[in-house]
């Protein structure tokens, strides 16, 4: 098993030397695996990541490269002042492009992806400005200082320059707290939000990123080549780019250099020997690609860069700098007013009611347990008051203001924190990086700050809250686990730990003793009752009895969206309409 940093440092010598030992077209073709390493190293970011597929990437690629080539060739501007000009305008178009398209779900998103991207297609082909299909020559050389890199070799460096880089500032970013709230957008965009972040920035900064990358892609394309035209910027190249991250390994910043290298080469293999074994010209290596990629998949569905990382890589544990300032806590307000209170709230689903006139409240330092056979409007009423729903009527107020109305990410910005009936993690994500994610409203670390690695001093102190939090659940020995590893158990428990990262005044549980033994009941039967003597209050869904009978101070039983009793265990145990509830009409 290889060291990572010693991996690095191993491709970044073979990446300098290359072009010593290798020949011309050799060197060539290593300078568009850069290129092509940059585009998909966006949609590695966006669709990998982010969970959101986009087959324009070649259309930005386009907006790098011609804003360049008008720029330089029309107006003498220098390539240098056109590289931020056409970055600046890619992030524009993207920028609208994303308001109008992210809100999309589902296959809406990559068919409007497909949509503008031919839109671009047809308009540089179109304009007669931009030379139209022809396309536009004539490009200055890319000069540093007195120097011009006008042949492949000399260029070659540039590129490669400019793909380090981006490894770095992405690796970077996605070990921030930026980073993980992209990454939670593949895990369901209600389980982002209930961490508080804001899912639609998140998704257009991953947007945003991607193009920027695949602009700084054309640019160099369009002053490798001296020249562009509409033909590597169609919608082909955009699916070709998708194809790479995917091979590579689309969750994984070297799959992106993975899968770029095997698609350039293994088509340009393809190209030479497929014409003389079938005896025809034409695009035979695309046939042969939708057969490679049906192997790949079975074979390796995340790609080939995590096959390669578990026989080759050695995974390096998270230290946590245990000298690290802790986090700013919330204020907690001693008062024996209700901390939240509910009045009459109801839920209707067209003609279907599925709550009715639902009323509890809940103090600090008080657990509160929410019972009721299977149906009877339990789930709806959590989603009620973490906003994930939104109520027909009747209050919610927490804390004296209320939240009825609000979205989640402002719910949990006011100290609600919950789980799901359903356990939902990240598998992909370490124990440690689950946790953080709760305390992401706890910091403030920008992008562009977290991309140069320059909030590090920040990082630390989530790291050290989110260790504290594992340490406190019983999973300290799981810390630098993949999520995915755990049993469903210790899942469950890590949720709370993650809801308890985020410093909650109320604590939101549903089911949290689903699928726990019992000697895991009794440690978590004894962290709740400790979270209760630090004022902390808790709401409860629960259907094992016991576990909940000897925890909680009070109890509301639902039927059918009602509530049918409500008071201490032992009331509520001898009240005749909760007996009838569970177990049918009464002697």
């Amino acid at each position: 098993m290889i060291h990572p940093r010693i991996l690095v440092l191993v491709f970044v010598a073979v990446v300098g030397v290359a072009p010593f030992v290798l020949s011309p077209f050799s060197v060539t073709i290593l300078n568009y695996i850069g290129l092509y390493s940059l585009a998909t190293l966006g949609l590695v970011l966006l669709t990998g990541v982010g969970g959101l597929t986009s087959f324009g990437q070649a259309a930005f690629a386009g907006l790098g490269a011609y804003s360049t080539a008008w720029l330089t060739a029309a107006y003498g501007l220098s390539p240098w002042l056109t590289l931020v000009i056409g970055l600046l305008f890619t992030l524009g178009v993207g920028s609208i492009i994303g308001f109008a398209t992210l809100k999309l779900s589902g296959h809406y998103l990559p068919l409007a992806t497909i949509a503008w991207a031919v839109s671009l297609y047809f308009m540089f082909g179109n304009l007669q400005t931009l030379g139209g299909h022809t396309g536009m020559g004539g490009l200055p050389p890319v000069t540093i200082g007195t120097f011009a890199l006008s042949d492949n070799s000399a260029f070659y460096y540039l590129i490669w320059v400019a793909v380090l880089g981006a490894l770095w500032l992405s690796s970077n970013l996605l070990d921030s707290r930026p980073g993980r709230a992209m990454r939670a957008l593949k895990g369901g965009i209600d389980v982002a939000e209930a961490m508080g972040v804001n899912t639609q920035r998140s998704k257009l900064i991953a947007f945003l990123i991607a193009a920027g990358l695949a602009s700084v892609s054309g640019w160099l394309y369009a002053h490798m080549q001296r020249f562009v035209n509409p033909t590597p910027f169609g919608l082909q190249i955009g699916i070709e780019y998708l194809f790479m991250a995917v091979l590579g390994g689309a969750g994984h910043i070297w799959g992106a250099v993975l899968g770029a290298g095997v698609v350039t080469l293994l088509k340009q293999k393809l190209q030479d020997v497929l014409p003389h074994l079938a005896g025809s010209q034409g695009n035979l290596e695309g046939i042969a690609f939708g057969l490679i990629m049906v192997l790949v998949l079975q074979r390796a569905k995340d790609g080939l860069w995590p096959w390669i990382a578990r026989v080759a890589v050695k995974r390096q544990p998270r230290a946590i700098d245990a000298t690290a300032a802790d986090l700013p806590t919330r204020e907690k307000v001693d008062t024996r007013a209700p901390l939240l209170q509910v009045d009459g709230v109801s839920k209707r689903f067209g003609g279907l009611t599925a709550v009715r006139d639902m009323s509890l409240d809940i103090s600090r330092g008080e657990i509160l347990g929410l019972l009721g056979p299977n149906g009877a409007g339990k789930s709806t009423m959590f989603n009620l008051i973490a906003g994930s729903l939104g109520i027909s009527g009747g209050t919610v107020t927490f804390n004296g203001e209320r939240i009825d109305g609000l979205r989640p990410p402002a719910i949990a910005r006011r100290g609600i924190s919950r789980t799901f009936q359903h356990v939902r993690l990240l598998p992909d994500m370490t124990v440690l990086d689950n946790v953080a994610l709760g305390a992401h409203l706890r910091a403030s670390q920008g992008v562009l700050v977290s991309a140069l690695h320059a909030e590090r001093g920040r990082e630390e102190m989530l790291m050290k809250e989110a260790a504290r939090q594992i340490a406190r659940v019983g999973l300290g020995a799981h810390i630098n686990d993949l999520a995915g590893s755990l049993s469903l158990g210790q899942q469950r428990i890590l949720e709370i730990a993650r809801a308890l990262a985020a410093d909650p005044l109320l604590l939101l549980l549903d089911e949290p003793a689903a699928g726990l033994r019992l000697k895991e009941k009794e440690a978590l039967s004894d962290l709740l009752k400790s979270l209760r003597s630090e004022g902390l209050a808790i709401l409860l869904v629960e259907h094992d009895m016991d576990f909940v009978m000897n925890l909680v101070d009070r109890l509301v039983v639902m039927s059918f969206g009602e509530k049918i009793a409500a008071g201490t265990p032992v009331e509520v145990q001898q009240n005749e309409r909760v007996i009838e509830a569970y177990l049918g009409s009464v002697a």
